[in-house]
Parts: structure tokens; sequence; C-alpha cells
């Protein structure tokens, strides 16, 4: 029995009609989507608890999200998400799970990979990095000088870089002034 080949993104009948979708869009403005739609704004954001999503100035249409969601559902998305949250190697590229979601489990039920419950030692970093955010900002982490560090290097590519990048600039406001971020 020979597996079936599962097909590239880009050789799919749903991306293929979304890319034809989005040149259609190209020619429209803004503007005139919300002079067509009064409720735009209603139709292209989410709220749920005081999270508050505004996706209505996106250059998107009913119909974009429809082809969207076809696509998700055309490579599994739910069944993908479900192996994310069970621990299952995802990653191909790196033959591991994904744990974007450990570090977010703030109820700390337990997530396994490999048969082990991976929340202590996640708490355990998480504890770590918040011990080394208080010293530096304190002026008590000390460099080679043996002066405080002033001085953050975000080194990283790809989603190593998006987090802490992200972050960074949605708490800037909150950051401390007399330290620099590289």
């Amino acid at each position: 029995m020979t597996a079936m080949v599962k097909k590239k993104l880009v050789e799919l009948a749903e991306w293929k009609a979304l890319k034809d979708h989005v040149n259609e869009i190209r020619k429209y403005h803004l503007k005139d989507l919300f002079v067509q739609d009064k409720n735009r704004l209603n139709h292209f954001s989410l709220e749920d608890d005081d999270i508050y999503l505004d996706y209505s100035k996106n250059l998107i249409t009913t119909r974009t999200m429809d082809l969207l969601i076809k696509l998700a559902y055309s490579r599994n998305l739910n069944s993908e998400i479900e192996k994310m949250f069970a621990g299952q190697k995802i990653n191909q590229t790196e033959d591991r799970a994904v744990l974007h979601i450990a570090q977010r489990n703030l109820s700390r039920s337990p997530i396994f990979v490999n048969g082990h419950n991976i929340m202590p030692s996640v708490f355990e970093g998480l504890e770590k990095m918040k011990q080394t955010t208080r010293l530096i900002r304190g002026r008590k982490w000390r460099g080679y000088s043996h002066k405080p560090v002033k001085h953050i290097v975000n080194i990283g590519v790809g989603g190593s870089d998006l987090g802490p990048r992200v972050a960074f600039q949605a708490l800037e406001f909150y950051s401390k002034r007399d330290l620099t971020f590289h």
C-alpha cells in the first residue's frame, strides 16, 4: 500500500482560489469597503472578555474569510491544532513538538510530550525569566564591566525573532526608558 502524497500548499485548488481572489480585491480601496458595508467593523472584529481584535482595516471581504476557512479545512487545521495541544511532533523541520501553548498554559494543566508532563519545567523556566527581568530592571544584573546591564539584544530569525519583536512593540510604552533594546 502506498502512502498518499500530500499536495504542497500552493498546489491546492483552495490556495489558487484565494490567490485569484486577492488579485480581484487589489482594485478595492479600504474606505470603499466601509462605504459598501456599514457594519464592516462588526463583521470583521472579535471580542472576548477584555480582548478586542479589529481586523476590519485589512483588505478583506466575507469572500476572503470564506476562502481562508476553506483553505484551513483543506489542510485539516483542526486536526493539526489538536495534535499541537496533545504534544505531538508537528514541527517536521526539527522533528519535535510545538510547545508555544505550554508557555501560555496558566492553568498548569498537564501537557504531555513523550508521556512526560512538561509543565513543571515550563513554569521553572518562566520563573527564571521573571527573576532575570527583575534583576535587569532593578539594575542588579551586572555585565562584563560590572556595570548594570542597559542593552538588551534579541538574536533570532523567523519565529524566534517575531515573538520578542511583537512583545517589545506592544509593551514599549511600559518599558523602562533607561534600557535599550536591539
